[in-house]
């Protein structure tokens, strides 16, 4: 039986790109592009009619923006949206706020160069319209909390109840590992708002490209009781603070005496990635051991899973992200295929587990299942 293509819609307002982009799809044995809007009113009619599998959004366009148009789509008619960003300061904000409303994820074009550059991305962008795909996509009942232009840490009332109460022996032997991809800035963001401020170091890999990161930790930073940045090599990784991999960079951890030391460099891809889940993780194993959690998140692919093995060869306490509150299960799915996983849980029951698992003392014995 043949499998049906996958049936796209581009919306931008340059004609160039929609042609790129439809000729990059066509080209694809498994897609095709059914359709091309140069505004969002238009595409609206055309997803009416046509019933896309998947869309390509730009984000800047004419009458609506895509911002606009993705919020009223997500909660009108939920489909998968892969975004077309510009890699500048303001698209990179942008797209946060469009991952947040429910795109399944993005592309970064040039500023300049755009023929080109596309020509280049295809393979990433065919790539990322078959995960798109597959992908779970959720209803936006609402507006997500604490997104609007000046957002704040959340009242004192409202904070998770501190670990020890003090920023003690527990919180400096102890380091939190998060490994994510598809649909990973928003699975982060529900573990880390749901983290009191003195909680251990928390080291992160999030499959990002250059000049997102700095968007996305410092979104964080605003919602988060712990200080959220991007990781600087040879820095010390502090309690009550979360370091993010920055794009296009690998991110790992050494040891300096008691310490714990951020490793920020340019070597090769691994696993296709830069940054590597798999990098950060074997860090953690060989440099934490026993002291380390482990949470893998949603994510195409498999990136990380044989090093979360390691880790919990190594004593870490592992907990993985169930498929049902998946974006894409890949990741999580070859980490419990590899034996990595302590516990599988929805995404809502991770932060409490892992308070659970703190709270019990650095003394306590793991429990495996």
């Amino acid at each position: 039986m043949i499998k049906p293509k996958i049936r796209v819609i581009v919306v931008d307002d340059s004609a160039l790109v929609r042609s790129l982009l439809a000729e990059i799809i066509n080209r694809q044995h498994d897609m095709e592009c059914i359709g091309t809007a140069n505004d969002p009113l238009i595409a609206r009619e055309m997803i009416r009619e046509m019933n896309p599998d998947v869309i390509t959004l730009d984000v800047e366009m004419p009458r609506m923006d895509g911002i606009d148009f993705l919020g009223r789509l997500m909660s009108l008619r939920p489909m998968p949206v892969l975004m077309i960003s510009t890699l500048t300061e303001r698209g990179a904000e942008v797209t946060m706020r469009a991952l947040e409303l429910g795109a399944i994820d993005f592309v970064a074009k040039p500023r300049v160069g755009v023929a080109n550059g596309l020509q280049e991305l295809a393979s990433q962008i065919v790539d990322k319209i078959r995960v798109a795909a597959v992908a779970q996509v959720r209803r936006l009942a609402v507006a997500p909390s604490g997104v609007a232009a000046g957002a704040s840490r959340p009242a004192a009332a409202a904070r998770p109840a501190p670990v020890s109460g003090l920023l003690g022996r527990i919180s400096t032997e102890k380091i939190i590992a998060i490994g994510a991809s598809t649909g990973g800035t928003e699975a982060i963001r529900e573990v880390l708002t749901h983290l009191p401020a003195d909680c251990p170091a928390i080291v992160i890999t999030q499959h990002m490209p250059p000049g997102f990161t700095t968007s996305f930790a410092a979104r964080l930073n605003s919602l988060c009781q712990m200080t959220v940045k991007e990781a600087v090599h040879g820095e010390r990784l502090l309690p009550g603070h979360a370091y993010i991999a920055p794009g296009g960079k690998h991110f790992s951890i050494s040891r300096s005496g008691a310490n714990y030391v951020a490793v920020v460099d340019d070597a090769p891809p691994v696993n296709r990635h830069k940054p590597s889940v798999e990098v950060l993780f074997k860090s953690v194993a060989a440099h934490a051991g026993r002291n380390a959690y482990g949470i893998m998140l949603t994510g195409m692919g498999a990136d990380g899973a044989t090093a979360m093995r390691e880790m919990r060869n190594a004593g870490s306490y592992n907990l993985v992200q169930d498929e049902a509150s998946c974006i894409v299960f890949g990741m999580p799915r070859e980490a419990i295929a590899h034996g990595a996983a302590d516990e599988v849980l929805p995404l809502p029951q991770i932060a409490q587990a892992l308070l659970n698992k703190l709270r019990g003392g650095s003394d306590q014995v793991h429990h495996r299942i």
